[in-house]
């Protein structure tokens, strides 16, 4: 080896040193990993609001919540859903109507700006369903101009086609509480108006084909806008009685509703609609399980409060075991054995929503976040199976420990298999076209289908747990195939997009024995390489869900480049092939001094075009991963990352 290259190696193996040694440290004492995820200011004031219904609101929360929100307004007078975005209509305007809400004048210059391109994109007039429905409560939008979504769904028998199992999970925990409030048409006024962020045009009327589902939705709501004047009593009462228990029966045992920040402030709108109080245990169990989402920090005028989307320490956890495995960490690591004895005391044993599709299959899998046993996901069951399968037991009770999660999470994740051959994040054969054609369905996803990086990591997981050539492996790999586009890409649903959902598909056909000859695999690597930024990076802008010229576009990313070359490495790349050596190169000369990479945009996805989120521990995960594999197959010494 000549000298340069020595060096490059040795720079390389200092690289992943400190990247190893930063997530060691990281780790908490209980054994998980947790990255507090950013999104958009929308959960900040929708939370604000909730404790504004409540009587809970106070001047100080108020001004931390109003900090934070200033401060993320951008020079132009908006507020986008991700960084380096457009600026968004109802992000803004939610924004704004807290920041009065927080006793800013119309009149500051800041407040001004943000009016005025409230207007110029069409006022609240144009602004999406939630916002409306929030405007509604406030009593500065008429309930009636919104569609009706009747609590009767709750007496629509289970199989038919707009009965509750038909939406997606989170659907229905959106949806329902929603519902209940429709129905009701509560209003709780606030001392001001916001007629400056009207655009003075009326929303269009709807105009679809006379034949259509969508014209079908139109007529129907119009005739339910007749019921809601005069609703059957008893049949609007047990409705609601109905979509009340459905709520409180879904309550995690943390207090959430599915984990999820957004939906559990649905839930309590929902019940306040319906008249709980604040010291009702319900609504009490809910609020203290908000404050795990809070996270407080020092802002130039003092403390800001920001809301987490979600929380995710099994996702992270589970990912952070592969890559400190990737990284040569030794599986018999007391930090590894922690980290699974936490996952296997996560792994879901009650029977959740998911039984509505597959009543005969045995509980297992596990969830997102730390308390929640009713939605088990198959991404996150995929990730800790792969996670649990690298880690060694100190034990032989602990090695069958092992084996028998990994046994019940693979057996659950067969039997989550759509009919189609792909897996969905949730449920199984969720994937109805018409639910979300519903007039009340403008935001995300009504519905769960298979998506291709949520399939290629069950894949790739399975790949360890099921014999070559199994029909779960093949039904699976046959969907994948069918779902790649026509330039060799593959959608990506919960990451930033084709990039990840490229790499991810062709880890998991290199994994279950695909050659990387083979002409789906070779596109998909030809597609990724097309697409490597001039300093030798990879990324992907997030306007790419809804804009062809950003396909494969964007500015390099630590965790974009380092699923690139993950994906390289899965199709046998060498560290000697100048892309790949680029790519690595720029992962080492981006590192921190501390062992850390930035990342400022985002690189996760909630619902594509509409929901997006910034995933802290991916900027250190993947690249960790990537470096890992790649230097175990350039003759990296097995002593680096032993301790």
């Amino acid at each position: 080896m000549s000298r340069a290259n020595h060096e490059t190696q040795g720079d390389r193996e200092r690289t992943l040193q400190r990247a190893t040694t930063w997530l060691l440290d990281e780790q908490n004492e209980a054994g998980w990993w947790w990255g507090h995820m950013y999104t958009n200011v929308t959960l900040d004031a929708e939370d604000l609001w909730l404790r504004e219904l409540y009587g809970t609101r106070t001047p100080e929360l108020t001004e931390a919540v109003a900090h934070w929100i200033r401060d993320e307004q951008r020079d132009d007078g908006t507020w986008a859903t991700f960084p380096g975005g457009p600026g968004e209509l109802s992000t803004t305007i939610e924004a704004y109507l807290t920041l009065r809400l927080a006793g800013d004048s119309p009149d500051a210059p800041h407040m001004a700006k943000a009016a005025a391109f409230c207007r110029d994109s069409g006022g609240v007039e144009q602004s999406r369903m939630a916002t409306r429905i929030w405007l509604a409560v406030f009593g500065l939008w008429p309930w009636e101009d919104l569609p009706v979504l009747p609590p009767e769904i709750m007496l629509v028998p289970p199989r038919a086609t707009l009965a509750v199992p038909s939406f997606s999970g989170w659907s229905r925990i959106a949806l329902i509480p929603l519902a209940i409030a429709r129905a009701r048409r509560p209003v709780h006024p606030l001392p001001f108006d916001v007629a400056e962020l009207c655009g003075g045009v009326p929303r269009p009327a709807p105009d679809h084909p006379t034949f259509s589902v969508e014209n079908a939705f139109v007529r129907v709501n119009d005739l339910l806008a007749h019921y809601e004047r005069r609703p059957l009593k008893r049949i609007r009462a047990l409705s609601q009685r109905r979509a009340e228990n459905w709520i409180v029966d879904h309550q995690e045992v943390d207090g959430t509703w599915l984990g999820v920040h957004l939906l559990s402030v649905f839930c309590l709108l929902g019940l306040w609609a319906a008249g709980y109080p604040q010291h009702h245990p319900v609504v009490r169990k809910a609020f203290d399980g908000l404050r795990r989402f809070e996270v407080w920090d020092d802002g130039d005028d003092g403390p800001r409060r920001r809301m987490e989307c979600v929380t995710g320490p099994v996702w992270d956890t589970s990912l952070a075991v592969i890559a400190l495995t990737d990284a040569g960490v030794d599986p018999g690591h007391p930090a590894l054995r922690t980290a699974a004895s936490w996952l296997l005391g996560e792994e879901v044993s009650n029977r959740g929503d998911w039984t509505l599709r597959r009543p005969g299959l045995a509980a297992s899998g596990w969830s997102f976040s730390f308390d929640n046993d009713i939605f088990p996901d198959c991404d996150d069951t995929s990730t800790v199976v792969a996670a649990l399968r690298r880690v060694a037991g100190a034990s032989p009770a602990d090695r069958a420990a092992l084996d028998g999660a990994c046994g019940r999470g693979s057996g659950w994740l067969v039997g989550m298999q759509s009919r189609n051959g792909g897996w969905a994040s949730y449920d199984a054969d969720n994937n109805s076209a018409i639910v979300g054609k519903l007039p009340f369905c403008d935001f995300g996803e009504a519905t769960d289908p298979p998506s291709a990086d949520v399939t290629a990591h069950v894949l790739e997981a399975l790949a360890g747990e099921l014999p070559a050539g199994h029909p779960t492996l093949r039904r699976g790999a046959e969907w994948l195939l069918r779902e790649q586009e026509h330039d060799g890409a593959w959608f990506g649903r919960w990451g930033a997009n084709y990039v990840y959902g490229t790499s991810a598909a062709i880890v998991a056909l290199t994994a279950i024995g695909v050659p990387a000859d083979a002409r789906a695999v070779a596109r998909g690597l030809e597609w990724l390489c097309q697409h490597q930024n001039d300093d030798g990076g990879w990324g992907e802008d997030l306007r790419s869900y809804h804009d062809e010229r950003w396909r494969g576009r964007g500015v390099s990313t630590p965790s974009q480049t380092a699923w690139v070359l993950m994906a390289c490495h899965a199709a046998g790349y060498p560290v000697e092939d100048e892309r790949v050596r680029r790519g690595i190169d720029w992962l080492v000369g981006n590192q921190r001094p501390d062992g850390t990479w930035a990342e400022d945009v985002y690189t996760g996805t909630g619902f594509p075009g509409d929901f997006y989120m910034g995933y802290p521990m991916y900027r250190q995960i993947f690249p960790t991963m990537a470096l890992g594999r790649y230097l175990a197959g350039a003759g990296r010494s097995s002593t680096v990352m032993a301790t």
